[in-house]
C-alpha cells in the first residue's frame, strides 16, 4: 500500500448499522470550558463507509477522513478495535 498524506483518525462507538454498507460513528471528546475550567463532553456523529458490513451496533472503531464518498460520507472504518457485547433479549 502506498504511502498517504496525513489524515485525521477519530476513534468512536458505532450508533447505528441500519444502512447498506455504512455507519453511524459517535465520537466524544471532552473540552476545557474557559472560565469555569470544568471539561464539557462533546459529541459528533459521522457516517463512515463500511465494505463488508462488519461492524455491528456498540463496537469501537477507528474511523479515518477519505474523499468524499456521498453528500454526508467522508469517513472510512479502518480497524474494529472492540466488540461490542450482545445482550440476549428476554421475554
Amino acid at each position: 500500500m502506498e504511502a498517504r498524506n496525513n489524515r485525521k483518525v477519530r476513534k468512536g462507538v458505532v450508533v447505528s448499522d441500519k444502512m447498506d454498507k455504512t455507519v453511524v460513528v459517535k465520537v466524544q471528546n471532552l473540552k476545557l470550558h474557559p472560565r469555569y475550567q470544568k471539561f464539557i463532553k462533546r459529541s459528533k456523529n459521522f457516517k463512515a463507509h463500511d465494505e463488508n458490513n462488519d461492524c455491528r451496533m456498540g463496537d469501537t472503531v477507528e474511523i479515518v477522513e477519505t474523499r468524499p464518498l456521498s453528500k454526508d460520507k467522508h469517513w472510512r472504518v479502518t480497524k474494529i478495535i472492540e466488540r461490542s457485547v450482545e445482550v440476549a433479549n428476554e421475554g
